[in-house]
Protein backbone atom coordinates (compact mmCIF):
# COMPACT_ATOMS: atom_id res chain seq x y z
CA UNK A 1 0.00 0.00 0.00
CA UNK A 2 1.28 3.50 -0.87
CA UNK A 3 2.37 5.49 2.16
CA UNK A 4 -0.14 8.29 1.60
CA UNK A 5 -2.95 5.75 2.05
CA UNK A 6 -1.26 4.33 5.14
CA UNK A 7 -1.07 7.85 6.56
CA UNK A 8 -4.71 8.41 5.60
CA UNK A 9 -5.84 5.29 7.44
CA UNK A 10 -3.98 6.30 10.62
CA UNK A 11 -4.92 9.98 10.66
CA UNK A 12 -8.54 9.18 9.87
CA UNK A 13 -8.87 7.33 13.18
CA UNK A 14 -7.71 10.38 15.12
CA UNK A 15 -9.68 12.84 13.03
CA UNK A 16 -12.86 10.77 13.31
CA UNK A 17 -12.50 10.42 17.09
CA UNK A 18 -11.85 14.16 17.52
CA UNK A 19 -14.90 14.93 15.41
CA UNK A 20 -17.16 12.59 17.35
CA UNK A 21 -16.30 14.24 20.65
CA UNK A 22 -16.79 17.74 19.29
CA UNK A 23 -20.53 17.00 19.00
CA UNK A 24 -21.30 13.88 21.02
CA UNK A 25 -22.55 15.80 24.05
CA UNK A 26 -25.02 18.02 22.17
CA UNK A 27 -27.97 15.62 22.14
CA UNK A 28 -27.22 14.67 25.73
CA UNK A 29 -27.01 18.20 27.14
CA UNK A 30 -30.49 18.13 28.73
CA UNK A 31 -29.68 14.78 30.38
CA UNK A 32 -26.27 15.97 31.60
CA UNK A 33 -27.82 19.20 32.93
CA UNK A 34 -30.45 17.25 34.87
CA UNK A 35 -28.08 14.66 36.36
CA UNK A 36 -25.28 17.10 37.26
CA UNK A 37 -27.67 19.94 38.26
CA UNK A 38 -25.97 22.17 35.68
CA UNK A 39 -27.15 25.55 34.41
CA UNK A 40 -27.48 26.47 30.73
CA UNK A 41 -24.12 28.25 31.00
CA UNK A 42 -22.55 25.08 32.41
CA UNK A 43 -23.86 22.82 29.66
CA UNK A 44 -22.86 25.27 26.94
CA UNK A 45 -19.33 25.30 28.37
CA UNK A 46 -19.29 21.50 28.41
CA UNK A 47 -19.38 21.88 24.63
CA UNK A 48 -17.32 25.07 24.43
CA UNK A 49 -14.50 23.87 26.70
CA UNK A 50 -13.53 21.16 24.22
CA UNK A 51 -13.36 23.57 21.29
CA UNK A 52 -11.86 26.35 23.42
CA UNK A 53 -8.92 24.20 24.53
CA UNK A 54 -8.34 22.79 21.06
CA UNK A 55 -8.45 26.31 19.61
CA UNK A 56 -5.88 27.66 22.08
CA UNK A 57 -3.60 24.73 21.40
CA UNK A 58 -3.76 24.69 17.63
CA UNK A 59 -1.36 27.54 16.83
CA UNK A 60 1.06 26.45 19.54
CA UNK A 61 0.89 22.84 18.41
CA UNK A 62 1.03 23.77 14.74
CA UNK A 63 4.23 25.70 15.42
CA UNK A 64 5.62 22.86 17.58
CA UNK A 65 5.00 20.32 14.82
CA UNK A 66 7.03 22.43 12.38
CA UNK A 67 9.88 22.41 14.89
CA UNK A 68 9.83 18.92 16.41
CA UNK A 69 7.98 16.76 13.90
CA UNK A 70 4.33 16.26 13.09
CA UNK A 71 4.21 12.54 13.70
CA UNK A 72 5.65 12.84 17.22
CA UNK A 73 3.12 15.47 18.26
CA UNK A 74 0.31 13.50 16.59
CA UNK A 75 1.17 10.36 18.58
CA UNK A 76 1.17 12.26 21.88
CA UNK A 77 -2.24 13.63 20.95
CA UNK A 78 -3.84 10.20 21.19
CA UNK A 79 -2.48 9.76 24.73
CA UNK A 80 -3.71 13.16 25.96
CA UNK A 81 -7.12 12.67 24.34
CA UNK A 82 -7.57 9.25 25.96
CA UNK A 83 -6.66 10.59 29.42
CA UNK A 84 -9.13 13.44 29.01
CA UNK A 85 -11.88 11.01 28.02
CA UNK A 86 -11.30 8.92 31.15
CA UNK A 87 -11.50 12.00 33.40
CA UNK A 88 -14.68 13.16 31.66
CA UNK A 89 -16.37 9.81 32.26
CA UNK A 90 -15.45 9.99 35.98
CA UNK A 91 -16.72 13.57 36.51
CA UNK A 92 -19.35 14.28 39.19
CA UNK A 93 -19.67 18.07 38.96
CA UNK A 94 -20.05 20.47 36.01
CA UNK A 95 -16.62 21.97 36.80
CA UNK A 96 -14.92 18.57 36.70
CA UNK A 97 -16.56 17.73 33.38
CA UNK A 98 -15.62 21.10 31.85
CA UNK A 99 -11.99 20.67 32.97
CA UNK A 100 -11.85 17.13 31.55
CA UNK A 101 -13.30 18.36 28.26
CA UNK A 102 -10.47 20.89 28.06
CA UNK A 103 -7.92 18.08 28.37
CA UNK A 104 -9.78 16.24 25.60
CA UNK A 105 -9.70 19.37 23.47
CA UNK A 106 -5.94 19.74 23.90
CA UNK A 107 -5.45 16.15 22.72
CA UNK A 108 -7.82 16.72 19.80
CA UNK A 109 -5.83 19.78 18.69
CA UNK A 110 -2.67 17.66 18.57
CA UNK A 111 -4.47 15.22 16.27
CA UNK A 112 -6.36 17.48 13.89
CA UNK A 113 -3.66 20.17 13.56
CA UNK A 114 -1.25 17.59 12.17
CA UNK A 115 -3.53 15.33 10.13
CA UNK A 116 -3.82 17.60 7.08
CA UNK A 117 -0.11 18.51 7.20
CA UNK A 118 0.98 14.85 7.43
CA UNK A 119 -1.23 13.94 4.48
CA UNK A 120 -0.14 16.93 2.38
CA UNK A 121 3.52 15.96 2.91
CA UNK A 122 2.82 12.37 1.85
CA UNK A 123 0.50 12.97 -1.13
CA UNK A 124 1.27 13.99 -4.74
CA UNK A 125 -0.57 17.13 -5.93
CA UNK A 126 -2.88 15.28 -8.34
CA UNK A 127 -4.34 13.23 -5.47
CA UNK A 128 -4.35 15.91 -2.79
CA UNK A 129 -8.02 16.87 -3.07
CA UNK A 130 -9.18 13.27 -2.82
CA UNK A 131 -6.93 12.41 0.15
CA UNK A 132 -7.58 15.60 2.12
CA UNK A 133 -11.24 15.33 1.25
CA UNK A 134 -11.48 11.84 2.70
CA UNK A 135 -9.68 12.94 5.86
CA UNK A 136 -11.72 16.11 6.31
CA UNK A 137 -14.87 14.12 5.73
CA UNK A 138 -13.79 11.87 8.61
CA UNK A 139 -13.91 14.85 10.99
CA UNK A 140 -17.27 16.05 9.71
CA UNK A 141 -18.62 12.50 9.66
CA UNK A 142 -17.37 12.07 13.21
CA UNK A 143 -18.97 15.31 14.36
CA UNK A 144 -22.25 14.37 12.70
CA UNK A 145 -22.07 10.75 13.86
CA UNK A 146 -21.56 12.06 17.39
CA UNK A 147 -25.06 13.52 17.26
CA UNK A 148 -26.63 10.19 16.30
CA UNK A 149 -24.33 8.03 18.41
CA UNK A 150 -25.08 10.00 21.57
CA UNK A 151 -28.79 9.42 21.12
CA UNK A 152 -28.25 5.67 20.80
CA UNK A 153 -25.93 5.52 23.82
CA UNK A 154 -28.24 7.56 26.05
CA UNK A 155 -31.13 5.25 25.21
CA UNK A 156 -29.34 2.24 26.70
CA UNK A 157 -26.89 3.50 29.30
CA UNK A 158 -25.60 6.46 31.34
CA UNK A 159 -24.15 9.66 29.80
CA UNK A 160 -20.70 8.65 31.06
CA UNK A 161 -20.54 6.04 28.31
CA UNK A 162 -20.30 8.97 25.85
CA UNK A 163 -16.68 9.24 27.00
CA UNK A 164 -15.84 5.67 27.98
CA UNK A 165 -16.08 4.61 24.32
CA UNK A 166 -13.02 6.74 23.50
CA UNK A 167 -10.66 4.83 25.76
CA UNK A 168 -10.20 1.62 23.70
CA UNK A 169 -10.18 3.63 20.46
CA UNK A 170 -7.51 5.94 21.88
CA UNK A 171 -5.30 3.06 22.98
CA UNK A 172 -5.60 1.43 19.55
CA UNK A 173 -4.85 4.71 17.76
CA UNK A 174 -1.77 5.36 19.91
CA UNK A 175 -0.24 1.98 19.11
CA UNK A 176 -1.16 2.06 15.42
CA UNK A 177 0.18 5.57 14.84
CA UNK A 178 3.45 4.68 16.58
CA UNK A 179 4.12 1.76 14.26
CA UNK A 180 2.68 3.00 10.97
CA UNK A 181 3.51 6.70 10.63
CA UNK A 182 6.93 7.99 9.60
CA UNK A 183 8.28 11.53 9.68
CA UNK A 184 8.46 13.07 6.19
CA UNK A 185 8.02 16.76 7.03
CA UNK A 186 10.46 19.55 6.26
CA UNK A 187 11.29 21.04 9.68
CA UNK A 188 11.56 24.78 10.15
CA UNK A 189 15.05 26.11 10.72
CA UNK A 190 14.14 28.63 13.42
CA UNK A 191 14.04 26.94 16.85
CA UNK A 192 11.83 29.25 18.88
CA UNK A 193 8.31 29.96 20.11
CA UNK A 194 6.30 33.19 20.25
CA UNK A 195 5.08 32.98 23.86
CA UNK A 196 3.94 36.61 24.12
CA UNK A 197 1.75 36.14 21.07
CA UNK A 198 0.33 32.91 22.45
CA UNK A 199 -0.70 34.39 25.82
CA UNK A 200 -2.23 37.48 24.18
CA UNK A 201 -4.21 35.28 21.81
CA UNK A 202 -5.32 32.90 24.57
CA UNK A 203 -6.37 35.69 26.93
CA UNK A 204 -8.18 37.68 24.26
CA UNK A 205 -10.12 34.72 22.91
CA UNK A 206 -11.00 33.49 26.41
CA UNK A 207 -12.39 36.87 27.44
CA UNK A 208 -14.47 37.19 24.26
CA UNK A 209 -16.00 33.74 24.76
CA UNK A 210 -16.73 34.45 28.43
CA UNK A 211 -18.34 37.76 27.46
CA UNK A 212 -20.79 35.96 25.16
CA UNK A 213 -21.77 33.69 28.07
CA UNK A 214 -22.28 36.62 30.45
CA UNK A 215 -24.25 38.64 27.93
CA UNK A 216 -26.66 35.71 27.65
CA UNK A 217 -27.52 36.05 31.35
CA UNK A 218 -29.49 39.27 30.82
CA UNK A 219 -29.38 42.85 32.05
CA UNK A 220 -27.79 42.00 35.42
CA UNK A 221 -24.65 40.72 33.69
CA UNK A 222 -24.34 43.23 30.84
CA UNK A 223 -21.69 45.34 32.64
CA UNK A 224 -19.41 42.33 33.21
CA UNK A 225 -20.12 40.98 29.73
CA UNK A 226 -19.28 44.22 27.90
CA UNK A 227 -16.17 44.73 30.07
CA UNK A 228 -14.88 41.25 29.17
CA UNK A 229 -15.73 41.82 25.51
CA UNK A 230 -13.86 45.14 25.44
CA UNK A 231 -10.78 43.71 27.15
CA UNK A 232 -10.84 40.67 24.86
CA UNK A 233 -11.00 42.80 21.72
CA UNK A 234 -8.17 45.02 23.00
CA UNK A 235 -5.99 41.96 23.66
CA UNK A 236 -6.72 40.52 20.21
CA UNK A 237 -5.90 43.86 18.54
CA UNK A 238 -2.67 44.03 20.53
CA UNK A 239 -1.93 40.45 19.46
CA UNK A 240 -2.39 41.32 15.78
CA UNK A 241 -0.24 44.45 16.08
CA UNK A 242 2.46 42.59 17.99
CA UNK A 243 2.57 39.82 15.40
CA UNK A 244 2.95 42.32 12.54
CA UNK A 245 5.67 44.21 14.42
CA UNK A 246 7.53 41.00 15.26
CA UNK A 247 7.39 39.92 11.64
CA UNK A 248 8.92 43.21 10.47
CA UNK A 249 11.53 43.51 13.23
CA UNK A 250 12.65 39.87 13.37
CA UNK A 251 12.07 38.23 9.98
CA UNK A 252 14.25 35.28 11.01
CA UNK A 253 12.00 34.58 14.03
CA UNK A 254 8.52 33.63 12.80
CA UNK A 255 5.57 34.93 14.86
CA UNK A 256 2.88 32.64 16.23
CA UNK A 257 0.44 33.79 13.56
CA UNK A 258 2.35 34.03 10.29
CA UNK A 259 0.73 37.02 8.56
CA UNK A 260 2.57 36.23 5.32
CA UNK A 261 0.29 33.25 4.82
CA UNK A 262 -2.61 35.65 4.29
CA UNK A 263 -0.83 37.03 1.22
CA UNK A 264 -1.86 33.76 -0.46
CA UNK A 265 -5.40 34.50 -1.53
CA UNK A 266 -6.47 30.84 -1.61
CA UNK A 267 -5.36 30.50 2.00
CA UNK A 268 -6.93 33.72 3.27
CA UNK A 269 -10.18 33.26 1.36
CA UNK A 270 -10.60 29.62 2.33
CA UNK A 271 -9.84 30.10 6.02
CA UNK A 272 -12.16 33.10 6.37
CA UNK A 273 -14.96 31.25 4.57
CA UNK A 274 -14.47 28.23 6.82
CA UNK A 275 -14.61 30.39 9.96
CA UNK A 276 -17.85 32.09 8.90
CA UNK A 277 -19.40 28.73 8.02
CA UNK A 278 -18.37 27.35 11.42
CA UNK A 279 -20.15 30.20 13.22
CA UNK A 280 -23.38 29.27 11.46
CA UNK A 281 -23.03 25.49 11.24
CA UNK A 282 -22.24 24.72 14.88
CA UNK A 283 -24.89 27.02 16.32
CA UNK A 284 -27.65 25.54 14.18
CA UNK A 285 -26.82 22.01 15.35
CA UNK A 286 -27.39 22.70 19.02
CA UNK A 287 -30.57 24.61 18.21
CA UNK A 288 -31.99 21.79 16.09
CA UNK A 289 -31.13 19.28 18.83
CA UNK A 290 -33.11 21.30 21.39
CA UNK A 291 -35.93 21.92 18.91
CA UNK A 292 -36.40 18.22 18.23
CA UNK A 293 -36.46 17.38 21.94
CA UNK A 294 -38.37 20.39 23.28
CA UNK A 295 -40.87 21.18 20.51
CA UNK A 296 -41.22 17.92 18.59
CA UNK A 297 -40.91 15.81 21.76
CA UNK A 298 -38.15 13.48 20.52
CA UNK A 299 -36.25 11.24 22.87
CA UNK A 300 -32.43 11.40 22.59
CA UNK A 301 -32.55 8.27 20.40
CA UNK A 302 -35.17 9.75 18.08
CA UNK A 303 -33.19 12.99 17.88
CA UNK A 304 -30.07 11.08 16.88
CA UNK A 305 -31.94 9.10 14.24
CA UNK A 306 -33.54 12.23 12.78
CA UNK A 307 -30.11 13.81 12.46
CA UNK A 308 -29.17 10.95 10.13
CA UNK A 309 -30.73 13.09 7.39
CA UNK A 310 -27.68 15.32 7.74
CA UNK A 311 -25.23 12.43 8.17
CA UNK A 312 -26.25 10.45 5.13
CA UNK A 313 -26.29 13.25 2.54
CA UNK A 314 -22.94 14.58 3.72
CA UNK A 315 -21.30 11.14 3.59
CA UNK A 316 -22.57 10.55 0.04
CA UNK A 317 -21.74 13.97 -1.42
CA UNK A 318 -18.41 14.66 0.37
CA UNK A 319 -16.15 12.06 -1.30
CA UNK A 320 -17.60 12.78 -4.75
CA UNK A 321 -16.96 16.50 -4.34
CA UNK A 322 -13.37 15.96 -3.19
CA UNK A 323 -12.57 13.78 -6.20
CA UNK A 324 -14.21 16.10 -8.74
CA UNK A 325 -12.45 19.17 -7.32
CA UNK A 326 -9.08 17.60 -8.23
CA UNK A 327 -10.22 17.59 -11.83
CA UNK A 328 -12.33 20.72 -12.14
CA UNK A 329 -11.02 22.98 -9.37
CA UNK A 330 -12.33 24.16 -6.00
CA UNK A 331 -14.05 27.51 -6.62
CA UNK A 332 -17.36 26.34 -8.08
CA UNK A 333 -17.84 23.55 -5.53
CA UNK A 334 -17.05 25.86 -2.60
CA UNK A 335 -19.40 28.64 -3.70
CA UNK A 336 -22.29 26.38 -4.71
CA UNK A 337 -21.94 24.29 -1.54
CA UNK A 338 -22.07 27.35 0.71
CA UNK A 339 -25.05 28.67 -1.24
CA UNK A 340 -26.96 25.41 -0.71
CA UNK A 341 -26.02 25.42 2.99
CA UNK A 342 -27.41 28.95 3.33
CA UNK A 343 -30.65 27.80 1.75
CA UNK A 344 -30.95 25.14 4.45
CA UNK A 345 -30.42 27.74 7.19
CA UNK A 346 -33.15 29.95 5.75
CA UNK A 347 -35.49 26.93 5.61
CA UNK A 348 -34.89 26.34 9.32
CA UNK A 349 -35.46 30.03 10.07
CA UNK A 350 -39.08 29.70 8.93
CA UNK A 351 -40.14 26.61 10.86
CA UNK A 352 -42.78 27.10 13.54
CA UNK A 353 -44.76 25.17 16.14
CA UNK A 354 -46.91 23.56 13.46
CA UNK A 355 -44.07 22.56 11.13
CA UNK A 356 -43.92 18.83 10.52
CA UNK A 357 -40.73 16.95 11.34
CA UNK A 358 -40.35 16.02 7.66
CA UNK A 359 -39.71 19.66 6.82
CA UNK A 360 -36.90 19.76 9.37
CA UNK A 361 -35.45 16.54 7.92
CA UNK A 362 -35.49 18.01 4.41
CA UNK A 363 -33.64 21.12 5.65
CA UNK A 364 -31.05 18.92 7.38
CA UNK A 365 -30.59 16.86 4.21
CA UNK A 366 -30.06 20.04 2.17
CA UNK A 367 -27.51 21.21 4.76
CA UNK A 368 -25.67 17.89 4.42
CA UNK A 369 -25.51 18.25 0.63
CA UNK A 370 -24.20 21.82 0.80
CA UNK A 371 -21.61 21.00 3.47
CA UNK A 372 -20.44 17.92 1.59
CA UNK A 373 -19.99 19.92 -1.61
CA UNK A 374 -17.75 22.62 -0.20
CA UNK A 375 -15.63 21.18 2.66
CA UNK A 376 -13.18 18.96 0.74
CA UNK A 377 -12.47 21.37 -2.16
CA UNK A 378 -11.93 24.22 0.28
CA UNK A 379 -9.36 22.34 2.39
CA UNK A 380 -7.58 21.13 -0.73
CA UNK A 381 -7.34 24.70 -2.05
CA UNK A 382 -6.10 26.08 1.29
CA UNK A 383 -3.49 23.43 2.10
CA UNK A 384 -2.33 23.03 -1.49
CA UNK A 385 -1.43 26.73 -1.66
CA UNK A 386 0.97 26.65 1.31
CA UNK A 387 4.74 25.94 1.06
CA UNK A 388 5.81 22.55 2.51
CA UNK A 389 7.80 23.97 5.45
CA UNK A 390 4.80 26.03 6.65
CA UNK A 391 2.07 23.42 6.44
CA UNK A 392 2.09 22.68 10.17
CA UNK A 393 1.39 26.26 11.22
CA UNK A 394 -0.93 26.74 8.24
CA UNK A 395 -3.00 23.71 9.22
CA UNK A 396 -3.11 24.91 12.81
CA UNK A 397 -4.11 28.42 11.77
CA UNK A 398 -6.83 27.16 9.41
CA UNK A 399 -8.40 24.98 12.08
CA UNK A 400 -7.92 27.67 14.73
CA UNK A 401 -10.06 30.14 12.80
CA UNK A 402 -12.65 27.42 12.21
CA UNK A 403 -12.66 26.50 15.91
CA UNK A 404 -13.04 30.14 16.91
CA UNK A 405 -16.20 30.14 14.83
CA UNK A 406 -17.31 26.83 16.33
CA UNK A 407 -16.66 27.91 19.90
CA UNK A 408 -18.34 31.31 19.56
CA UNK A 409 -21.27 29.77 17.72
CA UNK A 410 -22.78 27.93 20.69
CA UNK A 411 -22.78 31.00 22.90
CA UNK A 412 -23.91 33.25 20.07
CA UNK A 413 -26.93 31.05 19.31
CA UNK A 414 -27.97 31.10 22.98
CA UNK A 415 -27.33 34.86 23.21
CA UNK A 416 -29.58 35.55 20.21
CA UNK A 417 -32.31 33.29 21.62
CA UNK A 418 -32.22 35.10 24.97
CA UNK A 419 -33.21 38.29 23.16
CA UNK A 420 -36.64 36.65 22.85
CA UNK A 421 -36.83 34.03 25.62
CA UNK A 422 -35.41 35.11 29.02
CA UNK A 423 -32.28 33.31 30.16
CA UNK A 424 -33.98 32.10 33.35
CA UNK A 425 -36.75 30.40 31.37
CA UNK A 426 -34.30 28.81 28.93
CA UNK A 427 -32.20 27.63 31.86
CA UNK A 428 -35.27 26.11 33.54
CA UNK A 429 -36.12 24.34 30.30
CA UNK A 430 -32.69 22.72 29.97
CA UNK A 431 -32.57 21.58 33.60
CA UNK A 432 -36.10 20.17 33.74
CA UNK A 433 -36.66 18.63 30.29
CA UNK A 434 -35.00 15.28 31.01
CA UNK A 435 -37.13 14.70 34.10
CA UNK A 436 -40.49 15.67 32.68
CA UNK A 437 -40.16 15.18 28.95
CA UNK A 438 -42.14 18.39 28.41
CA UNK A 439 -41.13 22.00 27.92
CA UNK A 440 -41.95 24.11 30.99
CA UNK A 441 -41.79 27.43 29.15
CA UNK A 442 -43.95 28.77 26.35
CA UNK A 443 -43.21 27.01 23.09
CA UNK A 444 -44.01 30.20 21.22
CA UNK A 445 -41.15 32.06 22.89
CA UNK A 446 -38.74 29.22 22.18
CA UNK A 447 -39.78 29.10 18.50
CA UNK A 448 -39.40 32.87 18.14
CA UNK A 449 -35.89 32.69 19.59
CA UNK A 450 -35.06 29.75 17.34
CA UNK A 451 -36.25 31.60 14.22
CA UNK A 452 -34.27 34.74 15.03
CA UNK A 453 -31.07 32.82 15.72
CA UNK A 454 -31.46 30.69 12.57
CA UNK A 455 -32.00 33.82 10.46
CA UNK A 456 -28.88 35.54 11.82
CA UNK A 457 -26.79 32.40 11.28
CA UNK A 458 -28.17 32.06 7.73
CA UNK A 459 -26.98 35.58 6.90
CA UNK A 460 -23.53 34.90 8.38
CA UNK A 461 -23.18 31.72 6.32
CA UNK A 462 -24.24 33.57 3.15
CA UNK A 463 -21.37 36.03 3.57
CA UNK A 464 -18.92 33.09 3.48
CA UNK A 465 -19.55 32.78 -0.27
CA UNK A 466 -17.56 35.99 -0.88
CA UNK A 467 -14.15 34.83 0.47
CA UNK A 468 -14.80 31.33 -0.95
CA UNK A 469 -14.72 32.89 -4.43
CA UNK A 470 -10.96 33.42 -3.96
CA UNK A 471 -10.30 29.70 -4.41
CA UNK A 472 -8.20 28.76 -7.42
CA UNK A 473 -9.88 27.04 -10.32
CA UNK A 474 -7.36 24.23 -9.86
CA UNK A 475 -5.71 23.31 -6.53
CA UNK A 476 -1.97 23.61 -6.53
CA UNK A 477 0.97 22.95 -4.22
CA UNK A 478 3.18 26.00 -3.83
CA UNK A 479 6.90 25.37 -4.26
CA UNK A 480 8.08 28.77 -3.21
CA UNK A 481 8.71 30.12 0.24
CA UNK A 482 5.97 32.32 1.66
CA UNK A 483 8.36 35.28 1.70
CA UNK A 484 8.28 35.29 -2.07
CA UNK A 485 4.51 35.16 -2.40
CA UNK A 486 3.08 38.56 -3.21
CA UNK A 487 -0.51 39.63 -2.50
CA UNK A 488 -2.92 38.73 -5.24
CA UNK A 489 -1.01 35.63 -6.43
Amino acid sequence: MKYNYVALSVTTVGTLMAGVDARIVLVGLPTIAYQLHASIADVIWVSQAYLFASTLGLLLIGRSSDLYGRVKIYNYGFIVFTIGSAFAALSYTPFELIAARMVQGLGASMLIANSAAILTDATPPNELGKILGMNSIAYRVGSIMGLTLSGVILSFTDWRALFYINIPIGIFGTVWAHYRLKETSAKDTYQGMDWIGFFCFAGGLGLILLSITYLSFGLSSYDAGFLMLSLGIIMMLFFARYELARERAKPSKPPLLDMKLFKIKEFSGGTIAQALNAVAWSGILIMVSFYLQVIVGDTPLQTGLHLLALDSTFIVVGPISGKLSDKYGSRTFAMVGLGISSLAFFMLAFINQNTGVNTVLIALAVLGVGTGLWVSPNISSVMGSVPPNRRGIASGLRITLSNIGDTASFGLAVLIMTLVIPYSQLNNLVQSYASSGQALVGKGEFIAGFQLAALVLAIINSFAVIPASLSKRRPRVSKVDVKRVEPGN
